[in-house]
């Protein structure tokens, strides 16, 4: 995380570009500027796309002008409580307050009436400000039995724009993802098509270039409404190599090189299936659970794939996210990818 040292070692081997994987720095626009300042290739965003998906009231400003359906609420921060009322009177409750900042869940405050709103306006500015010093806050329409489907995409430098189809991140503890699979089990071929379609939108509207996803909340009916950007690798990236054939890193690292897309999008030939290992306490309402693994055992077999870096004697440490592997099943039906996960979990 130390920027001034990542750069000094980019320059004593001769590195023409620096990859941030997923969390740290990987969304840092300031980050993105400097490489870019000394002549080192960022494998991501623009600092100024980075800056404009970023700020989530931002976000939803430049996805209304480009025509993608977002979900009712304020336009652009909250000044006050009092506006946020006004706002919730017209599109009724229950609402959910937003840090603009946030992430992970932080910041965020579901309000059913009137009476709620005062004090989760202070409870989510604090937590906000507290987890991203940054607390503008805004509304939006609380989406009941919502799925959360997301569209990875890829861009360009010329202008073209993909999209390998989607991946269902539904199965959340805390607004944080424990499960994905694609394809969704909700999709329809229609609903692809419109989502695919509204993502490519959003991405073009920015000029995008990079692997990125766009999240969406999609209701009972099936009507989606854009969530955020992510404009980075996301973790959940293996599901869609799986079901499409396809390496995302060789292809950010590909068009971060200068070397243009096919521009085709790509649709489902398999079915797959992550789950999130996390190294954690169950008896401790599931709290981070540092210290040495002592003995490791990594399923294997055909359709099973896992991603990690930790190995028998391995030191997990306190300071960090607790996941510590992924672990990818991919067969060509549901069924059958369901119970590749299950005697995969249960080595």
């Amino acid at each position: 995380l130390n920027i001034p040292t990542l750069i000094a070692a980019a320059e004593i081997t001769n590195a023409d570009a620096i990859h941030p994987g997923y969390g740290f720095l990987s969304e840092n626009a300031e980050f993105s500027r400097i490489c870019a300042e000394n002549g080192i290739k960022f494998i991501g965003a623009s600092p100024e796309m980075i800056n404009q998906m970023g700020d989530k009231a931002t976000a939803k400003a430049t996805m209304i002008k480009a025509g993608v359906p977002v979900v009712p609420g304020s336009v652009g921060l909250l000044e006050s409580v009092e506006q946020g009322k006004k706002i919730a009177a017209k599109i009724k409750y229950p609402v959910i307050l937003k840090a603009t900042a946030g992430g992970g869940g932080r910041g965020m405050r579901i309000i059913h009436g009137d009476d709620e709103f005062q004090k989760a306006w202070d409870d989510a500015r604090t937590e906000s400000k507290a987890a991203f010093g940054n607390d503008g806050m805004y509304l939006e329409k609380y989406v009941e039995e919502p799925r959360h489907i997301e569209i990875q995409i890829c861009g360009d430098q010329y202008g073209h724009v993909c999209h390998l189809s989607e991946r269902d991140c539904s199965i959340q503890r805390r607004h944080q993802k424990l499960v994905e699979e694609a394809p969704s089990p909700f999709m329809t071929d229609d609903l692809r098509e419109r989502m695919g379609a509204a993502a490519i939108a959003g991405a073009s509207a920015i000029g995008y270039e990079g692997v990125g996803t766009i999240e969406f909340l999609v209701d009972k009916n099936r009507d989606f409404y854009f969530m955020e950007m992510n404009t980075r690798i996301q973790v959940e990236h293996p599901v869609t190599e799986e079901i499409v054939n396809y390496d995302l890193i060789k292809e950010q690292i590909k068009v971060a090189a200068g070397i243009p897309i096919s521009g085709r999008n790509y649709y489902p030939k398999m079915h797959a299936m992550e789950c999130r290992i996390n190294a954690e306490d169950p008896r401790a309402n599931f709290r981070p659970a540092p210290g040495r693994i002592t003995t490791l055992h990594i399923p294997g077999g055909h359709g099973v794939r896992v991603d990690t870096h930790v190995y028998a004697g391995y030191q997990i440490p306190p300071n960090y996210d607790s996941m510590i592997a992924k672990l990818i099943t991919v067969a060509q039906t549901r069924e059958e990818c369901i119970v590749k996960m299950k005697r995969a979990l249960s080595e």
